[in-house]
């Protein structure tokens, strides 16, 4: 009897403490006050593809042509990766080998397809997975087929190569993405991919990418080193301070940002929101079991943040904290999104809204809420529209 009675009573604690954490993320859980939110094209889906680069940079200038004409387009991702995946093969097989061949790619290299081999409409090109009877990307039997093709020819030990590797490797990419249309009728009208490009009404030079380190002088350019900066375009480099500030000036003058950073921190959630967790106040909060922090496996972490939710101590990122991370490999530049607006929550806390390519995912049907102290911890690189910068700092990079 004893015995069933210290049963029920820790079966009553334990409801107790399941209702306290429910009613502990209801409490928590940020409610959201736009302060400016700029159109955006609609939600896609890259799903089992590393094609992040791709979505979120095709979105940008999907809003930016939202912004000049009021026009909404859906543009062609696959016809980006085709031209995009053949470019780094031979950029991979002239160096032999000595240089990496990913799914990964940088918001430049969506500018470079659009200004050199234009784009068409997603529906001028099979459906993503289509062709090899999904409903959706998967490039895993894809990239198993093609990163050892790669590889092969890279590392060939003929004197001489012939020009057939590139009519092999189109064929690979054709079949999986789908071949990149010649002409193709929109609206009426026939146009190529690269007079269709013209046709969006853009200024292909007007587009620029910043960042911020110390390892180069800002208010110059430089190439930022990670391996998916293939094509090595320039970033302008700015202090964190200016970087941030670009964003915001950006956003709230009705300009979008193609956002490149690192989302494998703790604080990313895959419910929708982002925080640069304090681990170490974290740890010490008292009353609570937070002091196993580093003990806990990923999703304990994760259940602990969304009972802390908005009030979850966030660190003060610094240049030299940036820098290190960059240095040590912490900040990588695992992933692209959109930001489109900015919002704060009860407490008074900013975030930048920002579009992801999960499709409608999370508690916010694809956006995610990520505050700005997360955003200046955790960028790379991201491109903006060079009459978005403040002018004073416009001067500083002589743009």
């Amino acid at each position: 009897m004893k015995k069933l009675m210290t049963l029920a009573l820790l079966a009553l604690v334990a409801v107790g403490a399941q209702a306290e954490d429910k009613d502990s993320v209801k409490s928590n859980k940020p409610v959201f006050t736009v302060i400016k939110e700029n159109p955006i094209t609609s939600i896609k889906d890259q799903n089992r593809s590393g094609t992040c680069w791709d979505y979120s940079t095709l979105s940008f200038f999907e809003a930016e042509i939202l912004k000049k004409s009021g026009k909404t387009y859906n543009l062609c991702e696959s016809f980006v990766a085709n031209k995009t995946y053949m470019d780094r093969a031979i950029q991979v097989v002239r160096l032999h080998g000595d240089c990496q061949f990913a799914q990964g790619g940088s918001a430049y290299d969506v500018h470079y397809v659009l200004q050199h081999y234009g784009i068409c409409p997603d529906d001028a090109m099979p459906f993503p997975g289509s062709l090899y009877g999904d409903s959706l990307n998967n490039f895993n039997e894809f990239f198993s087929i093609l990163e050892p093709y790669v590889e092969a020819v890279a590392k060939n030990k003929a004197n001489k190569l012939s020009s057939q590797w590139k009519v092999g490797l189109q064929g690979i990419l054709d079949a999986y993405l789908g071949k990149c249309p010649e002409t193709f009728t929109y609206e009426g009208k026939t146009y190529t991919p690269q007079t269709f490009a013209a046709s969006l009404g853009l200024d292909w030079n007007d587009y620029v990418s910043i960042t911020s380190y110390t390892h180069h002088p800002f208010y110059t350019a430089f190439a930022v080193e990670v391996q998916d900066n293939w094509r090595n375009p320039l970033s302008y480099n700015l202090p964190m301070d200016e970087m941030m500030q670009v964003i915001d000036n950006a956003v709230m003058n009705g300009y979008t940002v193609a956002w490149g950073g690192d989302v494998s921190e703790d604080g990313f959630t895959r419910k929708g929101l982002a925080y640069a967790i304090d681990t170490k106040k974290t740890e010490s909060l008292q009353g609570s079991d937070m002091a196993r922090w580093l003990k806990m496996t990923t999703a304990k972490k994760r259940n602990l943040i969304d009972s802390l939710g908005c009030t979850v101590p966030e660190i003060v990122p610094t240049q030299e904290m940036r820098q290190e991370r960059y240095d040590n490999w912490e900040l990588t530049d695992d992933h692209g999104m959109l930001i489109y607006g900015i919002a704060k929550d009860q407490n008074g806390k900013e975030y930048y809204m920002v579009k992801n390519s999960w499709g409608e995912s999370g508690d916010y049907k694809g956006i995610w809420y990520m505050t700005k102290t997360f955003i200046a911890a955790n960028t790379m690189d991201y491109t903006v529209n060079k009459n978005a910068i403040p002018k004073d700092i416009r001067k500083k990079l002589g743009l």
